[in-house]
């Protein structure tokens, strides 16, 4: 358990440390807000900084840091480091970069931004990207959950409409037209924080359970080496499997909702870097569940862990609360296998919205103008959905590609925060560094991936550490151009 307890240490002292490193690296000041400059009543609105932080927890967590994190514990408490890592040097620069960069830029969506900073083709390609890429989020986070309430019930004897996946798919897309559509803090400001004290209360109640319940914590120093029973090697896959608990592309575009809604740039180091370090303490408990409360072969690897997984990961959260806490537990994963995902799911519909917004320059605090883009948006969100109940459409293939696309939304990002700092003239290796070795993972997981190009890992590793170096020399080239054009 002490293992544990040092990674605990590390992410929360690395919020107050290189948190504020970051901070003082951005430099914010007292300028006015987008929130108090553009408030419209609808998406620039000023919230309270506990509620953005809630709300903002709850963006870009959904089931991320359990999910991922429970896959992420298969290969054993190795997977500690990269969460712990993770989120102090890269996902936490990056959600507070990417935050930041839209509180500077009038709360433009990241898509605007990445064109700000790396070009008119980056910001076409980005566009697109996203659209795609939060609608697809939005339609699964839709049919995730409905197929989840129908086990459910079924489960607790049940019957009648309630076990069918369309009446409960239904329910899910009308709120997710009514929360894309109206004000943000008329339900996402209101009922976020209260999922949001859920999901951080099943973390302490599952970290406090733990050895409460007689389990054994693995420590590093006595497995440090991969315990996949599939032997799936730690790189890239560890990192691309355990996204959202350390570094998440996603994030980015969800990080404009709530700098629209900052009273002051000094919020950020809290609103955005604190939401990411929370996020990485959740991952972190859960990865330390997967790997403490499941059997290993004689070979000591994660062999129980894996079983329970293909049953399902709803099936895995819940064997995970019921070992820890019992009664309670089960009340909380089932609250959590089903909210958690909805949290996500109406804001990337609400993001997408603001993406096609600031794409074709449409005001949004008209309601006819909301409606707009809300009825084509939900509108495909639904067909997919629908059809995807009905057997037409299938995603088995195509959400396997999100975790890459996930990661290299971050790439993208951390290279625009990179040459936003340039710009600035700034310390811009804070955002470099990881944006180089998410470089190299990206690459080297399309390059070895089954569902990418499936190449042995003796190509993949050393055409992913070429493409960092490329990517690297290319920035730099760009970097020296930029400060030649500032200093005539």
């Amino acid at each position: 358990m002490l293992t544990f307890i040092i990674c605990l240490a590390l992410l929360l002292g690395g919020y107050f440390t290189y948190g504020k490193v970051v901070e003082n690296t951005f430099a914010p000041d007292d300028r006015e807000t987008p929130a108090i400059r553009i408030n419209d009543g609808v998406d620039y609105v000023v919230l309270p900084q506990w509620r953005l932080f809630m709300i903002q927890l709850l963006n870009i967590a959904g089931l991320g840091p359990i999910f991922g994190a429970l896959q992420g514990a298969l290969w054993g408490p190795i997977v500690f480091l990269w969460i712990t890592f993770g989120t102090i040097f890269a996902g936490a620069v990056h959600d507070y970069f990417s935050g930041m960069m839209s509180e500077r830029n009038n709360g433009a969506s990241i898509s605007e931004i990445t064109g700000i900073y790396l070009g008119d083709v980056m910001k076409a390609i980005m566009r697109v990207f996203n659209v795609v890429l939060l609608i697809m989020v939005g339609t699964v986070f839709a049919v995730g959950p409905a197929g989840i309430l129908v086990e459910l019930i079924k489960e607790s004897g049940g019957g009648g409409i309630f076990v069918n996946t369309m009446f409960w798919l239904i329910i899910i897309l009308v709120y997710y037209f009514i929360a894309t559509f109206i004000s943000i803090d008329k339900i996402i400001g209101k009922i976020y924080p209260v999922f949001g004290i859920c999901l951080i209360i099943m973390a302490v109640g599952v970290a406090i359970g733990i050895p409460m319940n007689g389990y054994h914590m693995p420590e590093l120093w006595d497995n440090f080496r991969s315990l996949h029973p599939a032997q799936t090697p730690v790189w890239s896959f560890m990192f691309i499997t355990v996204a959202c608990g350390a570094i998440s592309g996603f994030h980015s575009t969800q990080s404009p909702l709530m700098a629209r809604c900052m009273k002051s740039e000094r919020q950020g180091h809290f609103v955005f870097y604190g939401a990411m370090v929370a996020e990485g303490v959740i991952a972190l408990v859960w990865a330390a569940a997967g790997c403490s409360l499941f059997e290993v072969n004689n070979a000591g690897l994660s062999t129980g862990l894996a079983a329970l997984i293909a049953k399902g990961q709803a099936v895995a959260v819940y064997d995970v609360c019921s070992k820890s806490m019992g009664g309670i537990g089960i009340i909380l994963a089932m609250l959590g296998v089903v909210a958690c995902p909805i949290t996500s799911g109406d804001t990337a519909f609400r993001s997408a919205r603001l993406v096609l917004a600031d794409w074709f320059n449409i005001p949004q605090s008209k309601m006819m103008n909301r409606l707009y883009l809300c009825i084509p948006v939900l509108g495909v969100g639904a067909f997919l959905g629908i059809g995807n109940s009905l057997g037409v459409f299938s995603y088995a293939v195509i959400w396997r590609y999100f975790s890459w696309t996930n990661q290299t939304l971050a790439m993208i990002v951390l290279w625009a925060a990179s040459m936003f700092l340039v710009k600035e003239k700034k310390n811009y290796w804070i955002t470099v560094v990881p944006a180089t070795f998410m470089s190299a993972v990206s690459v080297t997981y399309f390059c070895a991936g089954k569902e990418c190009l499936g190449l042995s890992t003796s190509i993949a590793y050393p055409v992913g550490i070429v493409a960092a170096i490329v990517f690297f020399g290319l920035f730099m080239r760009a970097a020296n151009k930029a400060k030649a054009a500032m200093a005539k």
